[in-house]
């Protein structure tokens, strides 16, 4: 019998040991199967684009992910290239011969992984055979009309042939690991499993398709997880064929993972079955050589968007932009999911509140939500334009009065300002002002939308009444359009809006982890996320205070609807109330949280998984110590010890304060003894050391 192999979490090595000569490392290969490889869908994008590189360094020339090929995507993603590995190669060949179009290169992202593509369409003549065949293992027929499931059948049936095209190459040698995400690509790993492949599978659901449906249609999900009728509630939904594809590749599965404690609890019950691994997204973190260079990018994109302010308020600009905050809530349109009923009641309260304390501060409020249009908002253009024209003529008249104050000065005279300005540049002023004025209020949002009168956002809106009025302390602006720095009225791509902000508010009802408060903490930008997504449940578990580093938790499990709202509102309203320093104070502990979301310390939960499947699947050669599984103890950042000690975390519980208690926390924060001590907090990564192929190395050449 071969010696067992141990996959022991605390060794150095990314792959698995060998202890004898006749299955080398090298022979492990890794596929990774996904409908989103190399085409962009949704957030799983983004968990495999930015996961490639730490997994390329682990796995090497073995790495490979298998995804669909589409022309428009490839063209200007995918280098082409021939397979280096020679099974894979003969795999390919076997498939091209029986008339199937694969494509193999490199994705042109961080890591450069390897990618097989599999051509639907010139395989789709093999679709009502290949639905035969998955109704013969499963049991589950697919309607004709779903095109979205039958281009699902035809993925996974060209995946399980690959696989098994390249198992067949390696005899008894148990060296494949087959990782799929989500639905589209379990057909695959239930095929796989039916044939008795010899191959390590795994599969992880970002979100279960049952539980995103049931959410959007406003029932209370949470608190009835164990009463729903699984099966009806998928059949009157008309996606009972799809659920029971779900459900059988988790069933199928050698390990099964989800993205989030949250969405292991949904999984619990609606795929029944709990995770054996949860694997928490993270992202490829890019630190900067100089620490504060990020608040330079926040003052420097800040000025941009004020730009577009000064354009889109034009005529109504009677509010002081050094004293505005820009908040945003952005991803796909989904009104009670993403959490945009709960925010545009919390911001009428707000509006009420800012008004009746009369303060100075001003909110604007991007929705950043794309949605069905027909073309930009003619007032909306005529903002920028009136803005462009302001500025040439404001250029102009400063060009005409420096010139005649240098020939002034040049004569040894004091120039008489009376005289300096002739009636033609009063005139050119005069004529500029009534430019601006306007005789109706800034619209609410920036492009014509099909059918707003049905558009829950502009409902909502109109019966809230934030209609951009002048006594509105809160202003709103409906961008249904991804941004894009080519755009002719907010020219910033996503990145750069976001580094403009000052604060993202993502309270959302589902969301199985949230990138997009993710992506606010690594640019240095506070956020609201809700103990209902993975990444505040995540935060929650690993910062003693999170309100402190800029991430506000809203409860929405244990609390009521109204409760929740009333204390989103105190959020914004006290993030309203903190001064210039400590929103700075604020973005750098934020920043500081980024380590915790880097891959190189997250990807340890996808090798836990990896390895658990090995052992799971070839008992004979692979076995787990029991101290395997990833533990998360010693991760918790502590509360900052320069917040006051008192609920309010920075903020002050009324907009009364004395300058005595700025200047008292000003002396209790020393920003570098924060950033050493926060360093020390995190547990260095687990490395990343042996390579499929080259050298080894060095140890600790992943720590932070």
């Amino acid at each position: 019998m071969p010696l067992a192999r141990s996959l022991s979490m605390t060794s150095l090595n990314g792959l698995p040991q060998c202890e004898d000569e006749d299955l080398p490392v090298e022979d492990l290969l890794l596929f990774e199967i996904s409908w989103e490889v190399t085409n962009k869908v949704g957030g799983i994008y983004t968990v495999i684009q930015t996961k490639a590189k730490t997994t390329a360094d682990e796995w090497g020339e073995n790495y490979f992910l298998i995804g669909p090929y589409f022309e428009q995507n490839v063209k200007t993603q995918v280098e082409f290239s021939e397979p280096p590995n020679h099974a894979v190669k003969k795999a390919m060949d076997t498939m091209k011969s029986q008339g199937c179009q694969v494509f193999f290169g490199r994705w042109l992202i961080e890591g450069s992984p390897y990618v097989l593509l599999f051509d639907i369409g010139s395989a789709a003549w093999n679709l009502d055979k290949w639905k035969g065949e998955f109704w013969e293992v499963s049991n589950i027929g697919i309607p004709f009309h779903d095109r979205e499931a039958n281009d699902a059948v035809i993925f996974g049936s060209l995946t399980a042939w690959f696989l098994k095209e390249l198992s067949c190459q390696f005899d008894d040698k148990p060296n494949i690991i087959a990782h799929f995400h989500e639905w589209q690509a379990g057909v695959g790993l239930i095929l796989s499993r039916s044939q008795k492949l010899p191959v390590a599978t795994i599969f992880t659901t970002h979100a279960t398709l049952l539980g995103r449906y049931l959410c959007a249609a406003s029932i209370d999900f949470y608190n009835n997880l164990d009463q729903f009728d699984i099966d009806k509630e998928a059949g009157e939904r008309q996606i009972y064929h799809r659920y029971c594809m779900e459900r059988a590749s988790v069933h199928c599965a050698h390990v099964f993972t989800t993205v989030s404690q949250i969405t292991a609890t949904e999984a619990e019950h609606m795929l029944k079955k709990s995770p054996d691994v949860v694997t928490p997204n993270g992202l490829n973190i890019k630190k900067f050589s100089a620490m504060h260079e990020f608040q330079n990018l926040h003052s420097m994109y800040k000025a941009r968007i004020q730009e577009f302010i000064r354009g889109h308020f034009y005529g109504h600009l009677d509010f002081d932009l050094d004293k505005t905050l820009f908040f945003f809530i952005a991803g796909r349109y989904e009104f009670s999911n993403k959490g945009a009923d709960m925010f545009l009641e919390a911001l009428s309260r707000l509006n009420f509140l800012l008004r009746v304390h009369k303060t100075d501060v001003t909110v604007i409020v991007f929705f950043i939500m794309p949605a069905k249009t027909n073309n930009f908002n003619v007032e909306t253009l005529k903002g920028q334009a009136v803005r462009k024209q302001l500025w040439d003529t404001a250029q102009s008249v400063k060009e005409k009065f420096g010139r005649k104050l240098y020939n002034s000065l040049l004569k040894g005279e004091i120039p008489d300002l009376n005289k300096i300005l002739d009636r033609d540049d009063i005139s050119i002023m005069k004529r500029a002002i009534f430019t601006t004025q306007r005789h109706t209020l800034p619209p609410v949002t920036t492009h014509n939308m099909i059918d707003d009168s049905n558009d829950p956002i502009l409902n909502t809106i109109r019966r809230i009444g934030l209609f951009n009025n002048r006594t509105d302390r809160v202003k709103v602006i409906l961008h249904p359009e991804f941004l894009s720095s080519t755009s002719p009225l907010l020219p910033l791509d996503y990145e750069e809006f976001v580094r403009g902000c000052h604060l993202g508010v993502f309270p959302s009802y589902y969301e199985p982890w949230g990138y997009t408060p993710a992506e606010c903490t690594v640019m240095g930008i506070p956020s609201v996320t809700t103990n209902l997504s993975g990444f505040g449940c995540f935060m929650q578990e690993h910062v003693a205070d999170p309100a402190a580093y800029g991430i506000y938790i809203v409860d929405r499990r244990f609390r009521s609807p109204d409760e929740s709202c009333n204390q989103l509102t105190q959020f914004l309203y006290g993030f309203c109330q903190q001064n210039r320093r400590q929103r700075i104070i604020q973005r750098n502990r934020t920043e500081r949280l980024s380590d915790l979301l880097d891959w190189k310390y997250l990807g340890r939960y996808y090798m836990h998984a990896r390895h658990l499947a090995l052992s799971r699947t070839f008992p004979v050669k692979f076995e787990m110590e029991p101290s395997a599984p990833p533990k998360t103890e010693g991760f918790r950042f502590p509360r900052p010890s320069s917040v006051p000690p008192s609920p309010s975390v920075s903020q002050h519980s009324s907009p009364h304060h004395s300058e005595a208690e700025d200047e008292d926390e000003d002396e209790r924060y020393d920003e570098d003894e924060e950033a050493e001590r926060d360093r020390q907090n995190i547990k260095s990564p687990f490395s990343i050391g042996v390579l499929p192929q080259g050298k080894k190395k060095q140890h600790g050449e992943y720590r932070n």
